[in-house]
């Protein structure tokens, strides 16, 4: 249900391909998809806000949402409009000069309570091309809308959201393809990512997270664990027009903590994948943790950057894991280059040569408990890091705290929570919870400096070419 306050006086321009493909301009006119441009690095060209003039920011106007719950999400511009998605399924147009609403959208969502979304009713942005926006919802649809007007063009059905489906990734929109991913895994589902056509909501293709009989990956899960065992995707994607490659975060394996079931290594969970973006064919993918047992989703955004790297040019994908270590892998085969630990990481050593974490003993969750660092929400989550290519430094929001893990026999109920466990985060004097703002060099790993907060921050991180974080 779309709503308009007032018309906008002409259509708005039809954004192209090609736009979609030139990323940021140096005037921030636009702001095009979820991460700024395909490279997800999340640095703006503007100079104006200063280290020198920062402290003079002041509010110019405010938008009420009339909305409760968590604003996860990344807005759109084009021409001075934002296009902004909130929590359960409500979206607006706002000029951006004055805060008047343009439109509103409102889904008409099932009952609350019959909704399996885990981790709160939020939606992460939309994405768009031509005169259309794309939004993925709570119960499991795909939706274009009108840019001019916020009225619904086509919905699709991902999956049953009675099952344990639902979407809250910010589509990322790749020639005339739309990516979305489910998540669930705290619901038994069996995880994908799906390309649908922009202009009719057909899809395209699918890529199951989780290997099926006879595709190669099956053979690290126990029986028929593989058609429960979660691995969701949460958070948008990047993109390599060159290579052709798309980059995805998977989610944890289910049940989450308890593993009895699924013994073995569990691919694609807690994996970096790179599918074909024509086909959604899997082209490599590096698994950060092998057989999770603390909820450690690969949920974090991957950023694309071209480094020099031992005196070597080298097209990099970087990624700050969950699960407490930073990674730098060569994108075009999924090589690891660089895997140190960012915060402290009680489970594991290092990332051994061949890649794999060398995990240290007693760090089983089981029915006693287990103290672990990093805890279940992990080092870092969904909020977004950026990089700056001109200090060439990784720039991320990490969380230092620790966690007591648990873990217990759960059967599967489908539609019900399937997690095999908790986690009980700890703050005592002994055992502070704390964060930072840390500054990473990514051909080594090193942390540079950092700014560290009394508790911890879950805001994503913009950089500039002014030099501000």
């Amino acid at each position: 249900m779309a709503t308009l306050a007032a018309q906008q006086s002409v259509p708005p321009p039809l954004v192209t391909a090609q736009d979609l493909l030139s990323g940021l301009p140096s005037d921030g006119s636009r702001w095009l998809m979820f991460g700024g441009g395909y490279t997800n690095q999340r640095h703006s060209p503007l100079t104006q806000i200063t280290p020198e003039n920062v402290n003079r920011l002041v509010p110019q106007w405010v938008f009420q949402t009339d909305t409760a719950g968590r604003f996860e999400t990344t807005p759109l511009l084009r021409d001075n409009v934002l296009y902004v998605t909130g929590p359960l399924n409500v979206a607006w147009a706002i000029d951006a000069r004055t805060g008047r609403q343009i439109w509103q959208y409102k889904r008409e969502l099932p009952p609350t309570g019959s909704l399996t979304a885990c981790c709160g009713l939020v939606n992460r942005g939309f994405g768009v091309l031509g005169d259309r926006l794309f939004m993925t919802t709570l119960d499991a649809h795909l939706l274009s809308l009108n840019m001019k007007t916020g009225a619904v063009v086509w919905d699709t059905t991902l999956e049953d959201y009675s099952k344990g489906y639902a979407s809250t990734i910010a589509p990322l929109v790749v020639k005339d393809k739309v990516i979305v991913g489910v998540a669930g895994g705290e619901y038994g589902i069996r995880g994908f990512i799906d390309a649908y056509d922009a202009k009719t909501g057909a899809r395209a293709w699918r890529f199951y997270t989780i290997p099926g009989p006879g595709e190669p990956g099956n053979d690290t899960w126990t029986g028929d664990s593989w058609q429960r065992g979660g691995a969701g995707v949460w958070v948008t994607g990047a993109y390599d027009p060159e290579l052709n490659l798309l980059y995805y975060g998977i989610g944890n394996p289910g049940p989450d903590y308890h593993s009895e079931s699924r013994t073995g290594d569990n691919l694609y969970s807690d994996s970096l994948v790179a599918l074909d973006a024509d086909t959604g064919r899997p082209r490599w993918h590096y698994q950060f943790t092998p057989h999770d047992l603390h909820d450690w989703d690969a949920t974090e955004v991957p950023i694309l950057a071209d480094l020099t790297i031992a005196g070597q040019p080298r097209k990099v994908v970087m990624f700050a894991n969950r699960n407490g270590f930073f990674y730098t892998l060569d994108r075009t085969n999924g090589k690891l280059i660089v895997g140190k630990p960012y915060v402290v990481t009680t489970w594991a050593k290092e990332i051994g040569t061949d890649g794999r974490p060398v995990i240290l003993p007693g760090y089983v969750p089981d029915e006693k408990g287990s103290l672990t660092c990093p805890d279940p929400t992990g080092a870092t989550n969904f909020w977004p890091a950026s990089y700056d290519p001109a200090q060439h430094l990784f720039f991320v929001n990490a969380r230092e705290v620790c966690a007591t893990f648990y873990a217990w026999k759960q059967e599967y109920v489908p539609g019900e929570r399937y997690t095999g466990g908790a986690g009980q985060r700890t703050n005592s004097p002994d055992n502070r919870a704390w964060g930072a703002l840390r500054a990473i060099d990514p051909t080594t790993g090193e942390r540079k400096w950092e700014f560290p907060y009394i508790s911890p921050s879950t805001s994503g991180v913009l950089t500039t070419a002014s030099g501000l974080a």
